[in-house]
């Protein structure tokens, strides 16, 4: 599993840069360039949500990838050593990015 820093902070699942949720999902199945990827698991955390609703928060986190044109997307899973998900003022998941994706 890769390891994960996620700098939305307005997700419910953060919790320190770290993942509460257990897994994610990247979402940009024809991305060219970072910004066209996104944390579809993204949930904006409100005054009404609970943080890290789901779990302990963890630095290695199983992560489903449907950008078919990263080179780190091996049947829909993403095996680099590190991802970093950015989107430190995002309200919803297309404000997100994965800075990790790199183009075959």
């Amino acid at each position: 599993m890769p390891a994960l820093v996620c700098s939305a902070q307005n997700c419910v699942y953060n919790n320190a840069m770290y993942c509460s949720k257990g897994d994610i999902e990247v979402a940009g199945e024809d991305a060219k360039v970072c910004q066209d990827t996104c944390c579809a698991s993204f949930r904006e955390r409100t005054h009404d949500s609970v943080k890290s609703a789901v779990g302990s928060p963890s630095a290695k986190i199983d992560i489903d990838c449907e950008v078919q044109n990263c080179k780190y997307n091996k049947s829909c899973k993403c095996h680099a050593e590190h991802v970093d998900i950015s989107g430190a003022a995002a309200c919803k998941c297309e404000q997100t990015e994965c800075v990790t994706f790199t183009d075959r």
